[in-house]
């Protein structure tokens, strides 16, 4: 018996959890990106059969995610239905090659402040544009809109009777969501967002309640194939740079997501090129059928383990699953109210946003917590792409900043010399403070440069000490002397104030 299939039963009952909860979140995903919700399913099973075949992560489970539905709802109002398979299946075949190049392990060098802060933007747009669609009201296009907007929107709400029931609907399905933890532990092996959506179905049918159901049109009909004018539209530069957004943002989250799985069981661990290319391979055909983005989600991937998931078969099974639900039931979306699938949307939404990750980071590193809420702003105020390239930039600043810490210490005792230390990393940014310290010395003494404390001496400092002792020493060559006693990485003689290590 094949590795994979090795225990069955284990593997059969974790693939029924994991379906139950994949259910739910692939239609309210496609619903809230702005396509039909079919197309969710078809990700779906695309993540659970072919991506979970593939090697890379053992118990990961792949599916449309609630973190990309912002950047497929921009993209799709921005360059239409038709072009989505195209930068789904451009942003696959990108994701194959950074794999092929064995360029997994770099998604792990990026900033976890500015992956936690996209993942928190998201999940504000997420909240703010399902509370508009579970009270049935248009929403405004940009995340700072959809924030703003809110207090109107109530209003609204509140003077429509339809509106109201449609908010109690979706309020009902938070709720029920949140509050199901608490139920007996043999009732919560039906995940809380299925019952929620199975409810309120219910009611809507029998109570006959004036609400938006989820439009049905058929697996066969959802798909739209790439065609030649899709194609075409890769020349232009604002669509390849949607497409470079899906392919690093959907990496970035499943590698962190494979990350965050391994610690929660002992099995094999993660092969991140091999699971990038497994993702990027899902994303391919995924775009060839004109589906949504899929990435590792954390939610199915624990709930797996929490499953007792052992093989990857757990994941396949539960694309079968869902793909004998398209072919043998897809009439029954038809009845699921779109409420519903805005309250299981906030739910989700609400959990990316994480308020003990910041409370920590603003009490042990607060340039990381600066880093991560400016992020999450900067993507609701702005956009997606915009909004991680900021944080990234930030990012990279904090660190060079805090690389270029230096510290200048002055002792005179009264010899012929002063001595200055010098200690930390000595960059260009912090070139105008030594500067400012050495000029400020007085012209007729000798100075002792302390190095022996410096980690490292870059070249710009280096230059600018050379031309500071030149002029310091005017006729007297021995009126600055360096002292590196753990020489810098670069340095000079004594004589122009440093020593090449």
């Amino acid at each position: 018996m094949p590795r994979s299939f090795a225990f069955p039963r284990q593997d059969v009952a974790a693939s029924l959890v994991v379906f139950l909860v994949a259910l739910p979140l692939c239609l309210g995903v496609a619903v809230a990106s702005g396509v039909p919700a079919e197309l969710g399913l078809i990700t779906g099973i695309v993540g659970g059969i072919v991506t979970g075949l593939m090697r890379g992560s053992s118990l990961q489970v792949s599916g449309p995610a609630a973190g990309l539905t912002v950047l497929v709802l921009e993209a799709v109002r921005a360059f239409g239905l038709a072009a989505l398979g195209v930068i789904v299946l451009s942003a696959g075949v990108l994701q194959i090659a950074m794999g092929l190049l064995r360029w997994g392990r770099w998604f792990r060098a990026i900033s976890l402040s500015v992956v936690e802060g996209m993942l928190a933007g998201i999940g504000l747009v997420i909240i703010a544009g399902q509370l508009y669609a579970a009270a049935g009201i248009p929403a405004p296009d940009s995340g700072l809109d959809k924030l703003t907007g809110l207090p109107g929107a109530l209003v609204e709400a509140l003077g429509s009777g339809t509106a109201l029931v449609s908010l109690a609907l979706g309020a009902g399905t938070v709720l029920l969501v949140v509050g199901w933890r608490w139920m007996p532990r043999r009732a919560r092996a039906v995940p809380g967002a299925l019952v929620a959506v199975l409810l309120a179905a219910l009611a809507t049918a029998v109570l006959g309640l004036p609400v938006e159901t989820v439009r049905v049109s058929g697996v066969l009909e959802a798909v739209h194939l790439p065609g030649s004018e899709a194609l075409s539209s890769l020349a232009e530069p604002a669509l390849l740079g949607t497409v470079l957004a899906f392919a690093l943002i959907a990496s970035a989250e499943s590698l962190f997501s494979a990350a965050a799985v391994d610690r929660l069981h002992s099995g094999p661990r993660t092969d991140y090129d091999r699971e990038l290319v497994a993702q990027g391979a899902g994303n391919t055909l995924c775009g060839l059928l004109g589906a949504l983005p899929l990435t590792a989600v954390i939610v199915r991937s624990s709930a797996n383990v929490e499953a007792g998931a052992r093989t990857k078969a757990s994941r396949v099974l539960h694309g079968v699953w869902l793909l004998l639900f398209v072919a043998l039931l897809p009439a029954v979306l038809a009845y699921i109210p779109l409420a519903a699938l805005a309250g299981i949307l906030v739910h989700a939404g609400w959990k990316l946003i994480p308020f003990k990750g910041v409370r920590t980071l603003w009490r042990r590193h607060r340039g990381e917590a600066v880093v991560l809420v400016a992020t999450a702003t900067a993507i609701v105020a702005v956009g997606m792409f915009e909004g991680v390239l900021i944080g990234l930039v930030l990012s990279v600043a904090k660190a060079a900043w805090e690389a270029s810490h230096l510290r200048i210490e002055h002792s005179d005792d009264g010899s012929d010399a002063v001595r200055v230390r010098l200690q930390g990393t000595v960059t260009f940014l912090r070139l105008p403070q030594i500067l400012d310290s050495l000029e400020a010395l007085p012209g007729d003494r000798r100075v002792v440069l302390d190095l022996s404390g410096v980690h490292h001496l870059d070249h710009a400092c280096r230059a600018a000490l050379e031309t500071w002792a030149e002029r310091h020493s005017g006729a007297d060559p021995d009126a600055v002397r360096a002292d590196t006693a753990r020489h810098p990485r670069e340095g000079a003689t004594a004589g122009s104030a440093t020593t090449r290590r």
